[in-house]
C-alpha cells in the first residue's frame, strides 16, 4: 500500500574534512572513551558508506536499537556524528537520520605548539 511519508528522501550531507583532538591535562578524553567501544567504532564504520537511521544501524551491526541509541547519542555529544534528516517509517514515525561529522578525526596528546611553552 502506497504511504503518504517518504522512506528515503536524498540526505544531502557533506562532512567537514578534518577534526583535531588535542587530549592535554586540562581536557578530558571524552573523545577517547566515546570511540575505545566496539559498538561505536561499528556505528562509525556503517555510516562511513552512507547516512542512516537508528534501526538501520542496529540491523546494520546486530545489536538493540537500544544499544544503538545509546552509543549514537554520545557521538553527538563529542562531535563526530550529526542529525543531518528526518525520514518517516511507512507508519508516519519520524527517524533521526544521522551521518558522519567529519571524514578525518585526528588525535593528539599534549601540547599542539611545544615550542610555545619554551
Amino acid at each position: 500500500m502506497p504511504t503518504a511519508f517518504p522512506y528515503h528522501s536524498p540526505v544531502d550531507h557533506t562532512p567537514r574534512g578534518r577534526t583535531n583532538v588535542v587530549i592535554d591535562d586540562e581536557q578530558q578524553a571524552d573523545v577517547l572513551q566515546t570511540v575505545s567501544s566496539d559498538t561505536a567504532q561499528q556505528i562509525l564504520a556503517t555510516l562511513e558508506e552512507e547516512p542512516a537511521t537508528t534501526s538501520d544501524i542496529a540491523k546494520a551491526i546486530d545489536t538493540s536499537i537500544q544499544n544503538a541509541t545509546y552509543h549514537l547519542d554520545h557521538l553527538c555529544d563529542v562531535g563526530l556524528i550529526e542529525a543531518v534528516d528526518t525520514w518517516y517509517s511507512r507508519k508516519g514515525t519520524e527517524m533521526t537520520v544521522y551521518a558522519l561529522s567529519v571524514e578525518t578525526l585526528v588525535i593528539q596528546f599534549g601540547d599542539p605548539n611545544p615550542a610555545a611553552q619554551r
